[in-house]
C-alpha cells in the first residue's frame, strides 16, 4: 500500500501546540514522535522556527507542529519568531494550547489565548497540562480546572509528562479523535520533514545552549556552511558550520577556559550529528561576531528568519 492510500475512517492532519516559552512543547513534541526532532533547553525560547513531527498510527497520521513561544518581543528576530507562530496556527487543524502543572495561569496564558482566539477563531482548541509529573494529582487537577475554565465551552484537558510517558498515548487518541478524515501526507517512516543542514545546525545550537544563563542564550546562531567528503579521512564526512554571537564577550564565553567549552559543544554535537547523517563525522566548528544580529534584517535573512 503507498502512502497515499488510507483505510475507511482513517484521520490526518496539523496540530499546533502554541504557549508561552518553555512550557514544554519541544520535549513533547519528541516524545509524541519517539524520536527527538526538536531541540530543548532550560532556556525561554530555544525554539526558533516551526518544527513538524510524525506521528503514525494504524487509524491517524499526525503532523505535530512545535512553534517558538508566544512572547511580547524586544528584537526584530522576536517580531519574526511571533509572526511565524501566528502563521503556522492559522492553518491547522487542531491548536494544543499548552499550560505546564507547576505554574499557576497567568496573564501571559490568557494573552495567548486571545491571539490564538484573533488568528483563528473557529479551530478547536484542545488543553494541555505538560510537566503532570512535577506535582502532586491534587495539583494537576486544580490545573485541569482552571485550564478548562480558561479555554471554556466544551474543549477537553489532557495532563500528560513528557519524561515519563504518561497520558501520552491518551493525548494521541484525543487529538486523533478531533482531526478530520483524511490521507495519508507522508510515508509510514517519515518523522519530520526539517532539512538536514537545519537538524544539525540545532544539534550544535543546543550543545552550545547547555549551562548558559542570562541574554546570551538568544545571542547564539548556528550556520553549517558546507557538508562534504573528508579528504583525510576515508568514510567520514566533514562538516563545517558556524556558530555566530552578536558580542566579542560572548564569544569568549561560548570558548571557555582553554577552549574546554568549544571542545564539549563540539563533542555533544557531534554524536547528534552522526545519528542524523548515519555515518561517521569530523565536525569543524567555528565562532564568528555578527553585531546585534536579531535586530539586523540582513543578518536575519541569511540566518533563515
Amino acid at each position: 500500500m503507498s502512502f497515499t492510500d488510507t483505510p475507511d475512517g482513517f484521520r490526518s492532519g496539523f496540530v499546533s501546540f502554541v504557549g508561552r516559552p518553555n512550557t514544554g512543547k519541544s520535549t513533547l513534541t519528541n516524545a509524541l514522535v519517539g524520536e527527538k526532532i526538536a531541540i530543548t533547553a532550560n532556556q525561554p525560547e530555544t525554539t526558533r522556527h516551526p518544527i513538524r513531527g510524525l506521528v503514525h498510527r494504524d487509524n491517524a497520521q499526525i503532523i505535530v507542529v512545535d512553534t517558538p513561544g508566544l512572547h511580547h518581543p524586544r528584537t526584530l528576530l522576536g517580531e519574526r519568531l511571533n509572526e511565524a507562530v501566528k502563521d503556522t496556527y492559522a492553518d491547522v487543524d487542531l491548536i494544543g494550547f499548552t499550560v505546564p502543572a507547576n505554574e499557576k495561569i497567568g496573564p501571559g496564558d490568557r494573552w495567548i489565548l486571545e491571539a490564538v482566539r484573533k488568528v483563528s477563531p473557529k479551530t478547536p482548541i484542545l488543553g494541555i497540562i505538560t510537566k503532570a509529573d512535577s506535582v502532586s494529582r491534587d495539583l494537576v487537577a486544580a490545573q485541569l480546572m482552571a485550564v478548562h475554565e480558561l479555554l471554556g465551552g466544551n474543549s477537553e484537558v489532557v495532563p500528560v509528562s513528557s519524561t515519563s510517558g504518561e497520558n501520552v498515548e491518551t493525548l494521541i487518541k484525543v487529538m486523533t479523535d478531533l482531526l478530520p478524515e483524511g490521507p495519508k501526507f507522508y510515508p509510514d517512516d517519515h518523522i519530520t520533514d526539517e532539512d538536514t543542514n537545519t537538524r544539525i545546525a540545532e544539534a550544535i545550537r543546543e550543545a552550545a545552549l547547555s549551562g548558559l544563563k542570562n541574554e546570551l542564550p538568544h545571542s547564539v546562531a548556528v550556520e553549517v556552511d558546507e557538508i562534504l567528503p573528508d579528504s583525510e579521512r576515508n568514510g567520514v564526512l566533514a562538516v563545517h558550520a558556524i556558530i555566530y554571537v552578536e558580542r566579542v564577550g560572548q564569544k569568549d564565553i561560548i570558548v571557555g577556559h582553554k577552549g574546554q567549552r568549544l571542545g564539549r559543544i563540539i563533542h555533544t554535537s557531534r554524536q547528534d550529528i552522526i545519528k542524523i547523517l548515519g555515518q561517521n563525522v569530523f565536525l569543524d566548528l567555528r565562532i564568528k561576531v555578527l553585531k546585534n544580529w536579531q535586530s539586523d534584517p540582513k543578518a536575519l535573512n541569511r540566518l533563515g528568519f
